[in-house]
């Protein structure tokens, strides 16, 4: 397996770039393999090898067949994985509902998970207005401010959250963005209250929001269904009367899809 990476670019960890290197050379393997072999198919010297897959053994990453001494993957990648196509799954699943949603109010629809901090887009379909909001797919926001963000963190059980907001940043975006935990705690229980959140210009001056959560089968938040679009035409009279029922509609329908069988209400964390 050629190495072309850390010439092509200095600023990567070689270290890491290795240990990459590896665990792609032993999913490219179909069965496990012996130290040495691996050695010559990455194109790094044994001892080397042997330290990285010592490390990556130590966090389930890789496996060591007792019998032979071979190298495999282990459980944590496959874990990893499974995650990764649970958001392919998640993506195709709820494609077909923000296509029919963005038909109802022809404003764009987004699919929204949480990262630390910060939400992420992992999918959306546009509005067909010449005047419209778009976020590429893998775009990062603020959770504290945006819509999908809130309801994200108001999904969060009560430990979880509480360690989040331990380190969590307050950007002020706009004069209507929250900055302060008490202020953002007690927006989270109006929103479980609610079932739905609204950003009204909290990010993005002229441009409002409302959000909806996605429950899994266990009853879990994991992920929500945003609308947006510029306050010129999304009012908070269109958000209240028009897209909030049609938002926590498809995000109810979105739930379902996947598994979950509960009453699609928040009373709080858990």
């Amino acid at each position: 397996m050629a190495r072309k990476s850390e010439k092509a670019n200095p600023r990567l960890v070689q270290a890491v770039d290795r240990a990459l290197c590896i665990l792609e050379a032993l999913a490219d393997n179909a069965e496990p393999i012996t130290l040495s072999d691996l050695s010559a198919k990455v194109g790094l010297n044994i001892s080397t090898v042997h330290r990285l897959l010592a490390t990556m053994a130590e966090h389930d990453f890789v496996q060591q067949e007792p019998e032979t001494n071979c190298y495999k993957l282990g459980l944590k990648v496959f874990k990893i994985g499974n995650a990764a196509l649970y958001d392919l799954d998640l993506r195709a699943l709820a494609r077909p509902f923000l296509r029919e949603l963005v038909r109802l109010c022809n404003e764009t629809v987004n699919l929204v998970v949480l990262d630390g901090q910060e939400v992420v887009y992992i999918d959306q379909v546009e509005s067909t207005n010449i005047v419209k909001m778009i976020a590429r797919i893998g775009e990062r926001g603020p959770a504290h401010a945006t819509a999908a963000g809130k309801m994200l963190l108001a999904g969060l059980p009560a430990r979880e959250l509480e360690r989040l907001l331990q380190d969590l940043l307050l950007p002020r975006l706009t004069d209507k963005t929250i900055a302060s935990i008490p202020e953002l705690l007690q927006e989270l229980d109006i929103i479980r209250q609610a079932g739905y959140s609204l950003d009204l210009g909290g990010t993005e001056e002229h441009v409002n929001c409302v959000a909806a959560p996605v429950f899994n089968h266990e009853g879990r938040v994991i992920a929500a269904i945003s609308v947006s679009g510029p306050s010129m035409r999304v009012t908070p009279e269109m958000v209240e009367n028009v897209l909030v029922p049609l938002v926590t509609k498809a995000a109810e329908a979105v739930s379902h899809e996947i598994g979950f069988r509960g009453v699609t209400r928040m009373v709080g964390g858990d």
